[in-house]
């Protein structure tokens, strides 16, 4: 047996032994009850025991557990606290860790894609990697440049040169096919999370997050769109091969270092920034940041917020769709009947669907109260509680929900917005959102 089907068969082995490891707790522990946002069935020390052995496992594979568990890791903030504490410090581990590639594997990869003289490229390079993710790594080194400085050296820059992991495409794939078996594992952790949509899109994003030079030409873009903003910061491509690619080196603190310990300012004006380039990017770049999850971030000496990782984005040539605030509007306004209007004409209603608009009204607007107002903090209970309300079977909205649809054209939008709330939530952030909202979402009229 060779290595790589070695390594697949122990991979597959840990995501099939999740399902028998949570039957057999659930059996022992089925008289321990609890209520709450948490099923009258599942106990909290059940919860915590599935959640620690998932996210352990998750945290051990590369490819799609890992990116699928970093996807997860932004909705952290919705858990409830007791569970939510005990694997916080995993959570985040997962936005940024992962076991390093071997550094002869490193050398092959280079060798492979920028030649065999890929060291002449460099006037120094780290095989010890910066970070690592879910389908490459990070190193660190210095590019060459032409000429040479005063002092007679070779000129040359920090940059990142993130490396793709061999086999990363088959990983992937494999384990989205693994994981598409443990919905029931995410619903005894968050009762009403359905897992399946975002392993269908994270399987559909896989060929084009492969293709580094595409990842290119997307943070080219976005470098273009932002070139000397005084808020956003994008690095600069250097190089980029379909499994190499090297950026300009962005030095700053972590936001999951600010979500930890960072001051209220700080976590503050991260917030705002974050707000602010999720507004911005679909009408200065014509692209949506699709990857929101806080190991892409980082806050800068300088104020700035530094923005890596563009293998997911969402192509957006014409911009938000105006619908989305020209609604939202119509909402806060009280108008249910044109918000019904708006909702049907989008396709979030069916056509021939009868439905109660005050219903709809109360469903929404509670959704709505970060922008309510032009100041909102963010928090955890804030989003526990709207998760609680959409959740429960039991609530009259819970009711209501099944009656709307969400149309494929939005459903990247709908994913990236709530992944931006759940690492907002995790910041507790307060900034103007309205007002953010008035300057870049399209049909957003101010409301008095």
């Amino acid at each position: 047996m060779t290595d790589i089907p070695r390594r697949a068969v122990s991979r597959t082995a840990k995501l099939a032994a999740l399902p028998l490891g949570f039957a057999g707790r659930t059996v022992l522990g089925m008289g321990k009850r609890v209520t709450g946002l948490a099923s009258d069935v599942i106990s909290a020390e059940i919860q915590q025991r599935t959640a620690e052995q998932l996210f352990s496992v998750l945290g051990q594979l590369k490819g799609g557990a890992m990116k699928f568990g970093q996807a997860l890791s932004v909705f952290e903030a919705a858990l409830p606290e007791e569970i939510a504490a005990p694997y916080r410090q995993a959570l985040t581990k997962l936005q940024e860790a992962a076991p390093p590639l071997p550094v002869a594997s490193v050398h092959k990869v280079l060798t492979e894609q920028l030649g065999p003289d890929w060291r002449e490229r460099f006037v120094e390079f780290n095989d010890v990697p910066a970070a690592a993710a879910s389908i490459g790594q990070v190193h660190r080194a210095r590019w060459r440049e032409p000429g040479l400085d005063e002092s007679g050296a070779p000129n040359s820059r920090d940059v990142a040169v993130k490396i793709q992991y061999p086999g990363a495409g088959e990983a992937l794939l494999a384990d989205l096919k693994q994981l598409s078996r443990l919905g029931g594992m995410f619903r005894a952790i968050q009762p009403g999370l359905d897992v399946k949509p975002l392993l269908v899109e994270l399987r559909e994003r896989i060929t084009e997050e492969l293709d580094y030079e595409l990842e290119a030409e997307s943070q080219r873009t976005f470098a273009a769109a932002y070139a000397d903003d005084p808020e956003i910061y994008i690095p600069r491509v250097v190089h980029a091969a379909p499994r190499v690619l090297v950026t300009e080196w962005v030095t700053g603190t972590p936001l999951a270092d600010i979500i930890r310990e960072g001051t209220e300012e700080d976590r503050d004006e991260a917030g705002r920034l974050m707000a602010t380039l999720h507004l911005s990017a679909p009408q200065r770049a014509g692209l949506l940041h699709a990857d929101p999850h806080p190991g892409n971030f980082r806050l800068l000496p300088d104020g700035r917020l530094g923005v890596i990782d563009f293998g997911a984005v969402a192509r957006m040539p014409e911009g938000t769709p105006e619908p989305i605030g020209r609604i939202a509007a119509l909402a806060l306004s009280g108008d249910a009947d044109e918000v019904v209007a708006g909702l049907r004409s989008e396709g979030f209603i069916g056509s021939a669907e009868e439905i109660d608009a005050e219903g709809v009204l109360d469903f929404i607007r509670p959704m709505l109260e970060p922008i309510a107002a032009d100041g909102f903090r963010f928090t955890r209970a804030w989003l526990r509680g709207e998760a609680g309300r959409l959740a429960s079977p039991r609530s009259p909205t819970y009711q209501l929900s099944r009656q709307l649809n969400l149309p494929p054209s939005y459903l990247l939008i709908h994913r990236v917005t709530l992944g931006s709330i759940g690492v907002l939530c995790q910041l507790e952030a307060k900034a103007p959102y309205r007002s953010i909202l008035e300057r870049w979402l399209p049909g957003f009229a101010p409301v008095a």
